[in-house]
């Protein structure tokens, strides 16, 4: 199980140069390394390349799995069963990164616990530089406590829907604004409601109202932080007072399973026949696709038709939820 590949010298010179990993990250960073190598016999440039990191730092991160006792016949650690997760995650979804959050009581609500692995994935992960287009839910707005506030120079934030008709905390614009301020970035609103009356409207508003900079400006997005939706209960299907229960109806008999940014869709990710999905103000899915980095945050019972039809629709390069709805879509896929 230890054997050693040619060419994998772990007497390598180190590159001081090299960044540090954060150490919020080093466990699990380390924990998935040593799957890779030990499980699924991956060499140590496979490993960097999917880890996003340096070769030496992989042979630093192997040598310390071992001198933890943590590599023995197996790989012994409380993260084993979420690393074996997050990588079934990927293989079956062609992800770069899946990021699992573990459940005390697998039937609690797990939108705090995917929230705070979101916040801490983005405090890793915006940098100077970046435009980041974002979307709204529940989670988003939760994961702000996790993010560590830092200047960013040049960083800026477009929200990609239009306002919520009823006045409350979770809103687009709300999120929008909070997550450029943590960055202390420049936010860019679309100041429209987030489905109007018409395609007239629509194309009125984007043309003679100064939203077409907001459009094009999503045409060179570096990220986007998505959300999903759910449709199938009454209860979860809140969407700021646009949408009627006779709504949720047709679009459920159209075979809608979720939405993204007002944008409902099938098991199969594609767009359902339903006049909301031309009538929203929202950037299109089209446009979200070109981001190089597609994150995807999102968890709970009620939603995993959304997440399984989300990875088609959108394609996501990192996908974050907690452990049950992790195993609720591979078994999905799998048929069992």
């Amino acid at each position: 199980m230890g054997r050693r590949r040619q060419g994998d010298s772990e007497n390598d010179r180190a590159d001081m140069s090299e960044p540090v990993v954060n150490e919020n990250r080093t466990d699990r960073l380390r924990i998935r390394a040593a799957w890779m190598y030990f499980v699924e016999q991956m060499t140590q440039n496979e490993i960097a390349d999917v880890l996003g990191v340096g070769r030496v730092t992989i042979v630093r991160m192997l040598a310390d799995a071992r001198a933890r006792n943590e590599v023995k016949i197996t790989i012994e650690s409380e993260l084993l069963e979420i690393v074996r997760l997050e990588r079934a995650l990927e293989r079956t979804f062609g992800l770069q990164q899946a990021l699992v959050a573990p459940l005390t009581d697998p039937h609690a609500d797990p939108t705090p616990a995917i929230a705070a692995k979101t916040g801490m994935f983005l405090s890793d992960t915006m940098k100077s530089g970046m435009q980041v287009g974002v979307g709204w839910g529940n989670t988003l707005f939760h994961s702000l406590p996790f993010i560590s506030a830092r200047s960013l120079t040049d960083f800026r934030v477009i929200s990609l829907l239009g306002g919520v008709g009823v006045a409350r905390r979770v809103n687009p614009a709300e999120f929008a604004w909070r997550f450029a301020q943590i960055f202390q970035g420049e936010g860019y609103l679309m100041p429209t409601p987030a489905v109007v009356d018409s395609v007239e409207t629509k194309i009125a508003l984007v043309e003679r109202c100064g939203l077409q900079e907001v459009f094009e400006m999503a045409d060179a997005l570096d990220a986007v932080l998505l959300s999903v939706g759910g449709i199938a209960s009454a209860t979860t299907f809140s969407r700021g007072g646009f949408l009627k229960e006779s709504d949720r109806e047709a679009l459920l008999a159209r075979g809608a399973v979720g939405d993204l940014l007002f944008h409902f869709y099938d098991r199969n990710g594609d767009l359902v026949d339903h006049p909301v999905n031309n009538h929203v103000m929202s950037v299109d899915v089209d446009r979200l696709r070109k981001a190089p980095i597609r994150i995807l945050t999102s968890g709970g019972a009620e939603k995993t038709e959304a997440l399984l039809g989300a990875m088609n629709l959108i394609a996501p390069t990192i996908l974050i939820t907690d452990e049950e709805s992790a195993r609720r879509m591979l078994a999905a896929v799998s048929g069992s």
